[in-house]
């Protein structure tokens, strides 16, 4: 098991690295067109730091790991928004754009009410699975939200600076090397990951359900909680948030499509407690842009996200004892 361990850790690794080479060069493409640092955050970042929970999935359903393909995608969407967001707003309080607030935080509430709905058979004969057909449904979802951030980049202006400027004089050649090698990275990082995960689950009588949302989760939002934590050091509000928003919609409308389009997905419904506190605090997100007179994630409403996620992940390690 001290083996499985280890290629676990490993396998992290590649998927950070991985993640962070191919947000690099994806990021100087961009910056060479001039898109935005708000768009940038709610694709290429959040697309590149989804990558993990994409690979790790795309595995996980070839097997028929159900569990972990939910346990990963819920569990990374929980981290995503109570623990990353929180730290990162105690880091330094984050302004939002009045677009955020009225057009991407209630998008990524419609997406885990489809997802609801969708899993618990409202839609079909009853049966709680993700069928290829909710798959369409889900990946048609995700590309109206890309033609909402197509229409994004023709009014979002970039800001000039030092780091773009930087990203704007890499040659093609060193950013899609960065591109490719990342994406290798994270291919071979998320099959190490789910292979071994499974190993660790059988040895110790865990459930894949539990492993997919602790381990695993963290695991593949590790490049999320990098990406957020330097953006809000560097007070950079449009990227740590956009990249939270942006890759918790990604994560449902693209990653679980992908899922049940190569495989029709078993639904656990213990997996609504997921969904319930999904949608609670993403809410809770949208009703805090209007506390304190400006549309703001203040500290105190950080170290309330944070305290959410260790009274939930406490609530989750009890029930398994």
């Amino acid at each position: 098991m001290i083996l499985s361990i280890l290629i676990i850790i490993i396998g992290f690794v590649l998927l950070i690295k991985g993640a962070d080479w191919l947000v690099t060069g994806a990021s100087a493409l961009a910056k060479k067109h001039n898109v935005s640092d708000l768009v940038i955050g709610l694709t290429i970042v959040s697309f590149g730091t989804s990558a993990p929970e994409l690979v790790v999935n795309t595995v996980a359903s070839l097997n028929n790991h159900s569990d972990i393909v939910f346990g990963n995608v819920l569990g990374s969407n929980i981290v995503n928004l109570f623990l990353i967001l929180g730290i990162s707003a105690m880091i330094y309080p984050i302004d939002v754009k009045s677009n955020t607030v009225w057009k991407e935080i209630p998008v990524s509430i419609l997406a885990v009410v489809l997802l609801f709905v969708l899993t618990n058979g409202f839609l079909s004969t009853g049966s709680n699975v993700l069928s290829r057909i909710d798959g369409v449904i889900l990946l048609v979802s995700f590309g109206g939200f890309m033609a909402y951030i197509y229409k994004q980049m023709k009014t979002d202006q970039l800001q000039p600076g030092s780091e773009e400027t930087q990203l704007k004089e890499m040659t093609n050649l060193k950013i899609w090397g960065l591109i490719i090698i990342g994406l290798t990275g994270l291919i071979i990082g998320g099959k190490l990951v789910v292979d071994n995960s499974v190993k660790i689950a059988t040895v110790l009588g865990i459930s894949e359900k539990i492993i997919g949302l602790t381990i695993v989760a963290i695991g593949t939002s590790l490049p999320e909680l990098m990406t957020s934590v330097v953006a809000a050091i560097k007070k950079n509000s449009d990227i740590a948030l956009g990249n939270i928003i942006g890759s918790n919609i990604f994560n449902i409308f693209l990653i679980l499509s992908v899922s049940s389009l190569i495989n029709p997905v078993q639904f656990n419904t213990s997996f609504n407690t997921e969904l319930y506190l999904l949608a609670g605090g993403t809410i809770i997100l949208f009703i805090a842009m209007f506390t304190g007179g400006k549309k703001k994630l203040d500290r105190w409403e950080g170290a309330v996200l944070l305290g959410i996620y260790l009274l939930y992940t406490g609530w989750l390690i009890a029930g398994e004892l």
